[in-house]
């Protein structure tokens, strides 16, 4: 059941920084509020595959196969790279733009989604999180499960839309500062880097 604990405890997960965040960041400074909000409902959407397998058990495969972990692992590093790459290079999906051209919503909420859906830590996470705040004589163990996945990703998409919108509204400074535009550009491509660092470097377990 949704309890105090557990909106708490989910507030301070939502609230640390991860890709997510940083993505999310990425377009508030580099293309607006809207941009910044579609990209928080990208990550969110990413969520589903992790929330789905922890509901149903499938991360449990995570665990007990070490092929099935690496490869998605792997596939996550792979796109964390792209990610800082596209940043540093100033093109791609994160290219920070002065003007007021804002890449395809399709395109933006695909990456976002792709973020925390190749990161197989993520279900593995709700495998652990979600068990604990479910009640012991619970009849509907799925739909009980289900609903603590659906306000976890609601919240995890309006904390999103406040740190888009506190970047969006640092935007006109920082655009006409082209020394902190390159300083923050880069600062977001070696955070991707060094995210997708930690994951390479993370256990299977």
């Amino acid at each position: 059941m949704v309890t105090w604990e557990f909106l708490l405890t989910s507030l301070v997960v939502v609230l640390l920084p991860g890709t997510g965040v940083i993505y999310t960041l990425a377009y508030g400074l580099g293309q607006g509020l809207r941009a910044s909000i579609i990209a928080a409902f990208g990550c969110t959407l990413g969520i589903i595959p992790s929330a789905f397998a922890a509901i149903v058990g499938l991360s449990a495969i995570l665990h007990t196969s070490a092929i099935v972990f690496q490869t998605v692992k792997f596939l996550g590093v792979i796109y964390l790279f792209y990610m800082a790459w596209g940043l540093y290079k100033d093109k791609g999906p994160l290219k920070l733009e002065s003007q007021n051209k804002v890449l395809k919503p399709s395109k933006i909420i695909a990456d976002g989604a792709l973020l925390n859906a190749l990161n197989p830590k993520l279900s593995l996470f709700f495998l652990a999180f979600l068990p604990q705040f479910t009640s012991n004589t619970m009849h509907a163990p799925i739909i009980e499960l289900t609903l603590l996945a659906g306000v976890f990703m609601l919240m995890t998409f309006l904390v999103f839309v406040v740190y888009g919108g506190c970047a969006a509204y640092a935007r006109d400074y920082v655009i006409s500062k082209p020394n902190v535009m390159k300083w923050i550009k880069n600062s977001f491509a070696a955070c991707f880097g060094l995210l997708g660092l930690r994951l390479a470097l993370s256990g299977e377990k």
